[in-house]
């Protein structure tokens, strides 16, 4: 007994060692008590207690995820390899389960233990690591790249199909990319069809369903405005001569009565100061007046005083109170789009025929969406619809307005310049010596003028006598001439004539010409001033077996339309204006 608690005792203080130390003094005990030598056991012992530090991280092969300790001494571990152990006396016996073998049968864990912490340290290098862009990305694929990708790479544009028609019915298919712009396709339908191009076409948004229409701005991309269009509706390619007027006479689109700056200040204000109140982004124009709203859902119109300012339209619920408490929102400009209403008041029961809605500009628009209001004559309405545009877009109309200019200027640099058609660059001329010299005396240009109307009247006399001589049928060429023109329209009725010039603009010298329908021989000039529609008439006039043409009860006679229509693009006469602009219609 004494000496097996001796053995107990010497076996003891390996127990607290450690957990390879156990499961060896285990093992020991078993190999003890089948009369091994005590001594050699113990000399094992002791030799194995200086690496309990080793034991310590080799002897825990069933944990994977301990790391490998890196040491550069020759009694360690150097690099990724595992040190041998010293090799035991050669008296002690060999157990299969001893440490010593688990530690050889654990080195190729240990092994993938550091393959493994090699990778993850790739895996967080390259988030942590600045991105540094690839300067040949045509050399390698976007995958292996930690900087480019798919989505990254510029996409190549892709093509939609529009379909424009023109003011005959006649449509026409164009391909556009997706950043093709209102002004684009215009210029591109302009050379295509050989038009003049005078930076007064447009693009129209025309709903015939709603019976609503607006002019694309210059700047607008195409594609996303179609995606919001209903199947009914279409793109029409027309002249808008008022597109970009209200830059040239800002006083004829804002009465003074309507502005609310004018107001405060007397009306005292010069027309770059009105525009650039409105071009500022820091101003705050208001733009004020009574307007009729049809209610919701119902054919009645209300009567209210509303307000245009940059965070929208409102409405007072109180008189003509501008007390934010009483101020109702009506509309957000941001997200609406201003259009003309071309269904008449008959449709909507309009108590006046000066109408225009308000629509959204996102998603496709029901009837019950709309907001349909009505001025009081054609100057409030367009004043309305006019600062709508300014406050919504601000600067970009003004440099949509500058840069045809510009490029023209940039043209001239090159190019011979175009002489103006104004009436500023046309002179009298004598070319009756060898050389031509300017008329400066009033009195001699209006005998030099009288003298080339007898010339005329001469030749068209020879005409005559070549064609038919009888006054009764004038030459079929004086009376066909005008048909070829394109202010010339033909037997079109009075409504239609009014529809034309308000489709194309109420400027001052819109103008066209048709057949009288009152008088077969007679003619009609249409002429748009000051946003009213006036009509002349044309009549026929007998003299010498010569038919003319004149405005003023034969006081100022022409022998063919055209000679008319010069002289009146030249000379006001008795029109309230100079004919400036001809209502064209376009034909694909």
């Amino acid at each position: 007994d004494g000496q097996s608690n001796q053995r107990r005792r010497a076996l003891r203080t390996p127990l607290y060692r450690s957990r390879d130390s156990i499961s060896f003094s285990f093992h020991a005990c078993f190999a003890a008590e089948d009369d091994v030598d005590l001594e050699a056991l113990v000399n094992d012992m002791a030799s194995l207690s200086s690496y309990e530090s080793i034991y310590a991280t080799c002897g825990t092969q069933h944990s994977d995820s301990t790391p490998l300790l890196h040491r550069t001494d020759g009694s360690g571990l150097h690099g990724n390899r595992v040190a041998p152990l010293p090799q035991a006396p050669s008296n002690r016996v060999t157990d299969p389960r001893s440490p010593t073998q688990k530690l050889r049968r654990s080195q190729p864990m240990h092994i993938q233990a550091v393959r493994r912490l090699q990778e993850e340290e790739l895996q967080v290098r390259p988030a942590s690591l600045p991105a540094i862009p690839n300067p040949f990305p045509e050399l390698c694929s976007p995958s292996g790249s930690p900087v480019l990708s798919p989505g990254s790479l510029p996409q190549p544009s892709e093509s939609h199909i529009i379909k424009v028609f023109s003011e005959d019915g006649v449509g026409k298919v164009v391909e556009v990319p997706a950043d093709m712009t209102a002004r684009d396709v215009c210029q591109f339908l302009v050379y295509k069809n050989h038009c003049l191009d005078d930076n007064c076409w447009s693009l129209v948004e025309h709903h015939s369903l709603l019976g609503l229409e607006r002019c694309l701005e210059d700047h607008e991309l195409v594609v996303p405005v179609q995606a919001c269009m209903s199947p009914e509706s279409k793109f029409l390619f027309r002249k808008n001569y008022a597109k970009y007027e209200f830059f040239r006479n800002p006083l004829n689109f804002f009465p003074e009565q309507m502005v609310a700056w004018c107001q405060e200040t007397n009306g005292s204000i010069p027309q770059s100061r009105l525009l650039q109140n409105f071009l500022n982004s820091s101003s705050c124009p208001e733009i004020q007046g009574f307007l009729y709203m049809k209610e919701t859902g119902r054919k009645s119109w209300k009567k209210l005083y509303m307000f245009l300012r940059r965070s929208g339209l409102y409405y007072s619920t109180k008189g003509m109170s501008k007390e934010p408490r009483h101020l109702q929102l009506l509309s957000d400009l941001e997200e609406s789009n201003v259009f003309t209403v071309t269904t008449g008041r008959k449709m909507h029961n309009a108590p006046t025929d000066y109408q225009f809605c308000i629509k959204p500009s996102k998603g496709r628009t029901e009837q019950k969406e709309l907001k349909m209001l009505c001025a009081e004559d054609e100057q409030s309405r367009t004043c309305w619809m006019t600062a709508f545009r300014l406050l919504k877009f601000g600067i970009l109309l003004y440099q949509n307005y500058k840069s045809p200019h510009q490029r023209k200027t940039a043209i001239s640099n090159f190019t011979t310049p175009v002489r103006s058609v104004s009436e500023n660059s046309l002179v009298a001329m004598d070319f009756s010596g060898r050389t031509g010299r300017v008329i400066d005396s009033p009195v001699e240009a209006q005998s030099a003028a009288m003298e080339e109307g007898h010339t005329w009247r001469k030749r068209s006399q020879r005409m005559n006598v070549l064609g038919s001589p009888s006054p009764l049928h004038p030459s079929p060429l004086s009376s066909v001439i005008h048909r070829t023109q394109l202010w010339f329209h033909g037997r079109i009725m009075r409504e239609e004539s009014h529809r034309m010039i308000m489709q194309q603009g109420q400027v001052d010298g819109l103008f066209l010409l048709r057949d009288s329908q009152s008088n077969p021989k007679a003619f009609v000039l249409t002429l748009c001033h000051h946003q009213k529609i006036k009509h002349f008439q044309i009549l026929p006039f007998e003299e010498d077996s010569q038919v003319f043409f004149s405005l003023d009860d034969g006081f100022t006679k022409f022998t063919d339309l055209i000679h008319l229509v010069e002289f009146y693009q030249l000379n006001r006469g008795i029109l309230p204006c100079k004919l400036k602009h001809p209502c064209t219609m376009v034909a694909f």
